[in-house]
């Protein structure tokens, strides 16, 4: 499995190039097949997003309420707390930035793309807020009434759900990624947009550092110790994770570097930085809201308003939890809010999904950094409340 979303990102970048050059020399009688084709796709994958939201989500909650403690709940917390202000950070870095660079809504001499002459619908068989409302609700009831033949239906419907994504949805998405940009690239749009994808993922990582400068700041306020003694042992795991693309292959790496601080008391080590690996993915999330608005802005003409995308913030962070710890979970994970609460249509999608690729290395690195962060919080919290050193078994 790992292997294959190891390869998504290479597979995307060569359906990218691809597109591009095959957009600029492809006539109007080709184009009209590739057309229907990527709709085709396009359809396929958005009618897979609701049962991705259902298999994601309403697993992870019958795990974790499993386990549930006073220390699970605070790792929680400060999960959610750090993707959803890092989402929020990046809504306002997007207002204050995006409108100042160089993007051209309405560019002219675009080409008329053909007309989609076979029309194939493929309906979701629910919206996305209704998958995202029975999974928390059915996840929780699971919990509460204890229903064990349930929890174990929903975990092995999440092991199809993966069956799916990486057998059906991986394989045909840098296809669907190649015919999209062939037709971006055909009519003009993403040739004359390039520099602005350019300067998105050069900010987006600037701001990956200044988050991780605030999640360590007041993980060392809070716990009275010095987070650089945390932070210094950490150059192995952004390193492995810049290579992997997943927090969850990176988890041995993180889990040595991390017992190499001083500071950090073991058995929040143990605790923290597995389930971090699974749950905390604020780079990912602040990658993906400042990709969004570019989008946006890009094929759209304009950025979504402004409590549309603090509700796509606040439920991206709840998707974040619930996303697996690979390479695009957090994105695959969420395309339901992309489509369902940003109305993206199958171009929007597709390049969501092929520049968030490109930078996911470095957003994956940014989540396990952060890792560390929130493990010192954790110690802080339970220092401060006089809870004795522990045992403490999680199953991931």
């Amino acid at each position: 499995m790992k292997k294959i979303f190891s390869s998504l990102p290479v597979k995307l970048l060569i359906g990218i190039v691809i597109g591009i050059i095959f957009g600029q020399i492809f006539p109007e009688n080709v184009m009209s097949v590739v057309v229907p084709l990527k709709n085709i796709l396009g359809q396929v994958i958005n009618f897979v997003v609701p049962l991705i939201v259902i298999g994601f989500i309403a697993p992870s909650i019958t795990k974790l309420g499993n386990n549930a403690s006073r220390m699970l709940g605070v790792a929680l917390m400060v999960a959610y707390t750090s993707s959803v202000l890092a989402a929020l950070l990046s809504m306002g870095a997007g207002y204050a930035i995006i409108p100042n660079l160089p993007v051209v809504s309405e560019i002219e001499g675009l080409k008329e793309l053909p007309e989609d002459v076979f029309g194939l619908t493929i309906p979701q068989i629910m919206n996305v807020m209704s998958a995202l409302a029975f999974s928390i609700l059915i996840g929780l009831a699971a919990i509460w009434t204890k229903a064990k033949t349930i929890i174990t239906i929903l975990d092995e419907f999440q092991n199809i759900v993966l069956a799916i994504v990486s057998k059906i949805i991986i394989p045909i998405l840098p296809v669907f990624i190649a015919f999209t940009f062939t037709c971006l690239s055909y009519d003009g749009t993403i040739t004359k947009q390039l520099p602005v994808f350019v300067s998105a993922v050069v900010i987006v990582m600037i701001g990956h550092y200044i988050w991780l400068t605030v999640l360590y700041v007041v993980a060392g306020v809070y716990s009275g110790k010095n987070p650089i003694e945390v932070v210094k042992h950490y150059g192995p795991a952004y390193i492995t994770a810049v290579g992997t693309m997943s927090s969850a292959a990176t988890l041995a790496v993180a889990l040595r570097c991390a017992r190499k601080s001083k500071v950090l008391r073991e058995d929040m080590v143990d605790f923290g930085v597995p389930l971090f690996a699974n749950i905390h993915l604020c780079g990912s999330v602040l990658t993906e809201v400042f990709f969004c608005m570019i989008v946006s802005k890009v094929l759209y003409g304009t950025l979504p308003d402004i409590q549309t995308l603090v509700l796509f913030c606040v439920l991206l962070a709840i998707f974040a939890i619930g996303a697996p710890g690979v390479p695009g979970g957090t994105v695959m994970a969420s395309l339901g809010l992309i489509t369902g609460v940003l109305g993206f249509g199958d171009d929007g999608t597709a390049l969501m999904l092929a520049i968030f690729a490109l930078q996911d290395s470095f957003g994956t690195a940014c989540n396990v950094t952060g890792d560390g962060a929130l493990t010192l919080f954790l110690t802080g919290y339970v220092e401060k409340h006089g809870i004795e050193k522990q045992n403490i078994s999680m199953e991931l």
